[in-house]
């Protein structure tokens, strides 16, 4: 009977190594897809229906919206988002594309921006992370869930929050959060030569223990 093969290891990779082509970043479109998806997942009926409906039934506002289909429908939650979106617009920075979104978290810090960059040199060159831009921060994650967050945190520092189980030793700092928020160790950085060898392992650690 053969031996069970062990799997293959995943190496760090230092970002200034790598010549793959950068994966495209993801932005707030990805929530709207999937708030539209579970809007027709809870009721059979796709934002096209719900907005027609709405309108016909005057409303007005996005309280009236949220009221109406909660009380008439039991809708709730995200999957109002995707009709009231649809009927009172997108907020402004949803609309924007993924270089807008990190230009804005560094435009009063540029001496921070390389830092991310090189995290994001990374992480685009990296199979199996995808890359989703938020307004105030950069979410990093495996096919089945968020694994690391990356967040200017002060004026001189940015943070990489991560979803690991290893003790806060070393780099691994320990962050005060609720009871149930899995996001409890965090790495600070405060120039772009500390996204190193010892960083990039702790990443493919985390991607490893949440894929």
């Amino acid at each position: 009977m053969p031996e069970p093969t062990q799997p293959e290891e995943r190496a760090p990779r230092r970002p200034e190594e790598e010549a793959a082509v950068r994966k495209e970043a993801g932005t707030w479109q990805s929530m709207v897809d999937n708030n539209k998806a579970l809007l027709l997942r809870k009721t059979g009926k796709d934002t096209a229906y719900w907005t027609e409906q709405a309108r016909a039934a005057g409303i007005a506002s996005d309280g009236e919206l949220r009221d109406w289909m909660r009380n008439q429908f039991g809708v709730t939650g995200y999957a109002q988002y995707a009709v009231s979106w649809e009927m009172f617009g997108y907020p402004e920075f949803m609309l924007r594309d993924a270089d807008e979104l990190l230009d804005g978290q560094y435009v009063n810090h540029p001496d921070l921006r390389p830092i991310a960059d090189a995290v994001l040199a990374w992480a685009s060159a990296t199979e199996g992370v995808q890359i989703q831009m938020r307004k105030g921060y950069v979410s990093l994650h495996s096919a089945r869930r968020k694994f690391a967050q990356l967040t200017r945190s002060t004026n001189t520092a940015v943070d990489i929050t991560l979803r690991l189980d290893a003790p806060a030793e070393g780099r691994l700092e320990k962050v005060r959060t609720r009871a149930d928020d899995p996001f409890t160790l965090r790495v600070r950085l405060t120039a772009p030569e500390q996204v190193d060898d010892e960083l990039l392992e702790i990443l493919v650690l985390a991607l490893e223990q949440n894929s």
